[in-house]
């Protein structure tokens, strides 16, 4: 890999997916925050489906924290996980209102010292919320970072730090937006459309096993 071909990756990706947007729905930052909490192991579409009823009446951290543990269980249980998630959430919303006065921070560091939230949410959460500029390594970005040759490693983080090294920083965040639009529509986790892909000819995993 080097920055020329990651840019001719990107500018691939861009032309046919120019309207790329965030999956997740919401109407603050606080709600993306929450959403991407919700997303870890849930497909988008459920977790949508999850905060369009949460929302409607407990949007704020004021709300949620008078929902309780109980009442949040209750409507987040189909995300999966959701003893852990209610409890990442309700401290979410504590230490919002005790630190932060109610209002989600805009940088990575203070965004990671709130509960639940790694490396992932706060890069997601600081780009798509507050516009910064950040990659956020999720399952899909992960898959496509090896496939294509971005990296050769097992690591999120260090597949992080590649994207960083090779995509220019004016494209970080809708790099991220990018990949994950092409996991989903073609470059699948499992059977990848290779024969439909645009990638190709500069596809790593193609060129290994196009012959196979």
């Amino acid at each position: 890999m080097n920055k020329r071909l990651a840019a001719e990756i990107l500018d691939r990706l861009d032309e046919h997916y120019p309207a790329v947007e965030c999956p997740l729905k919401y109407n603050t930052v606080f709600q993306l925050l929450v959403a991407v909490i919700l997303s870890a192991r849930c497909r988008d579409e459920r977790v949508n489906e999850v905060t369009g009823r949460l929302f409607e009446n407990y949007g704020t951290p004021e709300a949620v924290l008078e929902l309780g543990k109980e009442g949040l269980i209750s409507y987040i249980r189909p995300c999966g996980l959701y003893v852990n998630k209610a409890e990442n959430i309700l401290s979410t919303c504590r230490d919002l209102l005790d630190r932060f006065g109610g209002e989600v921070p805009g940088d990575v560091q203070s965004l990671r010292s709130l509960a639940g939230v790694g490396r992932k949410t706060a890069n997601v959460v600081y780009s798509q919320g507050f516009g910064g500029s950040a990659i956020a390594v999720d399952t899909h970005v992960f898959r496509l970072a090896g496939r294509l040759g971005f990296c050769e490693t097992q690591s999120v983080l260090e597949t992080e730090k590649q994207l960083m090294k090779y995509i220019d920083q004016s494209r970080w965040s809708k790099a991220h937006l990018l990949l994950i639009t092409h996991g989903k529509r073609v470059c699948y986790p499992h059977k990848p459309d290779c024969a439909n892909c645009f990638l190709q000819d500069v596809c790593k995993y193609y060129a290994k096993h196009e012959n196979l």
